[in-house]
């Protein structure tokens, strides 16, 4: 089986430049508590947006306004009933090895209203410094499903991660 997940950059800019919002992911099953981006998988037939949507509200308290980059949307529909939707995503990505199969699309975007203090399997939840995030993949400090989008994140900013 192989898991599809939406993972979200939410960003915003502030007077000490563009900020990105992270979390503490708490389960208690799991022996570790990485730090991560919002996101998670997606359910029998839900759309990428809405599952961002669900993700972002169930995680953070705060509600999706705007998917950066991504304003181009097709729809079709056939008269055998699929209906399949395409929009473009900032990244994606594929757990090639380990104990978990699954398949992701990052999108970057903004968000607004009050973040919570825990969110489901969440806390810890806070607006972080692009550098402040540099310096959480090198310390390997983030989840085994972020690095590798934090780590394109960052090269698309050319912040070096020493």
């Amino acid at each position: 089986m192989i898991y599809t997940n939406v993972r979200a950059f939410i960003l915003r800019e502030t007077e000490q430049g563009e900020e990105i919002l992270v979390q503490r992911r708490v389960r208690a099953n799991e022996q570790q508590t990485p730090i991560e981006l919002p996101g998670g998988r997606l359910e029998e037939f839900e759309t990428l947006q809405g599952c961002l949507e669900r993700e972002i509200k169930e995680e953070t308290g705060l509600e999706l306004e705007e998917i950066i980059d991504s304003t181009d949307r097709v729809k079709t529909t056939t008269a055998e009933g699929f209906t399949v939707e395409c929009m473009a995503p900032y990244a994606v990505y594929q757990t090639v090895e380990g104990p978990v199969d699954s398949f992701g699309v990052y999108f970057k975007c903004k968000a607004a209203g009050k973040l919570l203090e825990k969110g489901d399997h969440t806390d810890n939840i806070k607006w972080i410094t692009i550098n402040d995030l540099a310096a959480l993949l090198k310390e390997d400090q983030l989840s085994f499903v972020d690095k590798a989008g934090v780590q394109f994140f960052l090269n698309q900013k050319r912040v070096l991660v020493d």
